[in-house]
Formats: C-alpha cells, sequence, structure tokens
C-alpha cells in the first residue's frame, strides 16, 4: 500500500526542535513565520510574558496586495510586520522560521523585514 507523506507532520517536528533553542525576550522578541497554501502570517511574540507584540498577514493586507504573486506579498509582509515592531520600539527580533526552509517566501518575508528597520 502507497502512504502518503505527511510533510506538515515533518515540518512540526522541525519547528519543535527549533523551537527548544528559539525563545523570545521582552528586549529580543521572536518573529514567528507561518506559511499557509495561500496566505502567509508573521508574528511578534514576548515569550516570557507569552503575548503577541504585533501580527501581520498577506490576508490582512489583500486589497494592498492585488496583483502581486505570493513572494511579492510575504516581502510586504515582512516591510509591515517590521513598521509595526519598530513603532513598537523593538528594533532587533530572533527569527523562528517555524520548520519551513528558509527559501523562497519565507526568505522573502525575513528580507521585507531587515530593509524596513529590523535586524536579526
Amino acid at each position: 500500500m502507497i502512504k502518503k507523506i505527511n510533510k506538515n507532520a515533518d515540518r512540526q517536528i522541525r519547528h519543535a526542535r527549533v523551537r527548544k533553542k528559539v525563545f523570545g525576550t521582552i528586549v529580543k522578541p521572536r518573529l514567528c513565520v507561518y506559511r499557509s497554501t495561500n496566505y502567509i502570517y508573521a508574528q511578534v511574540i514576548d515569550d516570557i510574558n507569552g503575548k503577541t507584540l504585533c501580527a501581520s498577514s498577506s490576508l490582512a493586507l489583500r486589497n494592498e496586495l492585488k496583483g502581486k504573486n505570493k513572494t511579492e506579498s510575504a516581502k510586504a509582509v515582512g516591510a509591515d510586520i517590521a513598521q509595526k515592531a519598530v513603532k513598537l520600539g523593538v528594533s532587533e527580533v530572533v527569527f523562528d522560521r517555524g520548520g519551513y526552509i528558509y527559501t523562497g517566501r519565507v526568505a522573502a518575508l525575513a528580507d521585507g523585514a531587515r530593509e524596513a528597520g529590523l535586524k536579526f
């Protein structure tokens, strides 16, 4: 019998392994990325208090992103989350790629955040 490989289960294992080491503080919160089939989401999280400081997604920005492909949308989400974080006084973050490979949309989001002023 042919078994279908569950890529999301493998990603969750990788994510759990990375989360053992990656931890966000008040001074240096965690920039967490989630990539679905159609959209990309990003949050800046303070793990000590368990609070989400700010969030952005291509779903929330979809009116502004009409006509752009997924990679361009991810870069715009990165820039948006960086602007929100800088308004809150956050200049440095720890990047949590969520178990995804650092390429394509995840890398574009990181590049957009770096260009907008976040350091990681």
